[in-house]
């Protein structure tokens, strides 16, 4: 089920930002000078002596589909996906009464939770995740622990929602070990292990979450309760930027620019560079205007370029050099690149 539900109590650690994108530099000739990396801002206090993480995700939960083991339950779930709120619930309602079947429970808690069908009340929702809990499905366990951390549907229950994710994650649950490890880099609800962060986020990267893979790449990358390994950081930012995480798009295409830790292969990069601008990350939409002002990896479009960076600059990603470099353009192609801006933004 995407449904997208921020969990407050793990929005100090749970950063997508474009800081944290920028942590290889991309420095185009003729655009600036040699610098030294941006410096992505960290995410959570850490003791002085621990190293510094960069965890990077969404504050976001993501509920998959039940597993398709019964065709009654997949008719719940059908009729979910298409819109069909109310029937869902009357069939999964079925269920749980006639069979105890906890897929219908889990879907019974997010209908209730999110408020589709049913008037939303997050004392039911959580009765249901718990009935499903107890009966052993994980994703019932996921999302209950997710309701404690935030205090929905009772008082926040940091210890139960650790108990409930330790417990999913044993059963497989990716999301489950994800979080786990944010709760273990952060250091507030458990004591910070960031070996076991490491270990955590690896279950869930090889289970395929493209948010575990990303926090992992930059552990790799830090040399963050793992050892440091540049390869291992690019390829499991490959792995994210294949399934569409934005910021795992944008470093993964700064390292090919770069051949950081991977064969370089310039058009590449850029093309990853312009997706993930066209996703509005202020980074790429930096990266992407520095390489068409200069024209290494991309055919020169000093228009388009200060149309980037603009957009860029709109959202607080500034570049001096930039200014710089695209200042004599004339009254013409500034006047078209500002079309383009008000175009861009008109659309957002």
């Amino acid at each position: 089920m995407k449904i997208l539900r921020s969990i407050s109590i793990l929005a100090s650690f749970l950063m997508v930002t474009a800081n944290a994108a920028a942590q290889m530099s991309l420095t185009p000739p003729a655009v600036q000078k040699p610098a030294s990396k941006p410096q992505a801002k960290p995410a959570a206090k850490k003791p002085d002596a621990k190293p510094e993480a960069t965890p990077v995700a969404p504050a976001a939960t993501v509920t998959p589909a039940p597993a398709p083991d019964d065709p009654n339950v997949d008719l719940v779930f059908g009729a979910y996906q298409r819109g069909f709120y109310k029937t869902s619930f009357d069939l999964a309602t079925k269920r749980a009464q006639e069979n105890g079947d906890p897929k219908a429970m889990t879907m019974l808690g997010e209908l209730y939770a999110n408020g589709f069908g049913v008037k939303r009340d997050d004392t039911k929702a959580s009765e249901w995740y718990r009935r499903a809990a107890d009966a052993g499905d994980r994703e019932g366990m996921f999302e209950l622990a997710m309701l404690r951390l935030a205090g929905r549907g009772g008082p926040v229950n940091r210890e139960e929602a650790v108990k409930l994710l330790a417990s999913s994650a044993k059963l497989g649950n990716p999301k489950a070990a994800y979080n786990l490890a944010l709760l273990y880099l952060d250091g507030q609800t458990l004591p910070q292990d960031l070996r076991r962060s490491a270990e955590l986020l690896r279950l869930a990267a090889d289970a395929g979450s493209p948010e575990a893979q990303y926090a992992l790449a930059t552990f790799y990358k830090e040399g963050t309760g793992v050892p440091k390994d540049i390869e291992k950081a690019v390829r499991l930012l490959q792995a994210a930027s294949l399934a569409d995480n934005v910021d795992a798009e944008v470093e993964y295409a700064i390292a090919l620019y770069n051949g950081t830790g991977t064969p370089k292969n310039e058009p590449a990069a850029v093309a990853l560079l312009r997706k993930a601008a066209r996703q509005n990350n202020p980074v790429a939409q930096n990266r992407l205007a520095r390489v068409l002002a200069s024209g290494q990896g991309a055919p020169v479009d000093r228009v388009e370029a200060l149309k980037w960076h603009t957009i860029a600059k709109t959202a607080g990603k500034g570049d001096p050099a930039l200014d710089e470099a695209l200042a004599n353009l004339s009254p013409e192609d500034r006047a078209r690149a500002e079309a383009g801006v008000r175009k861009w933004l008109g659309a957002k």
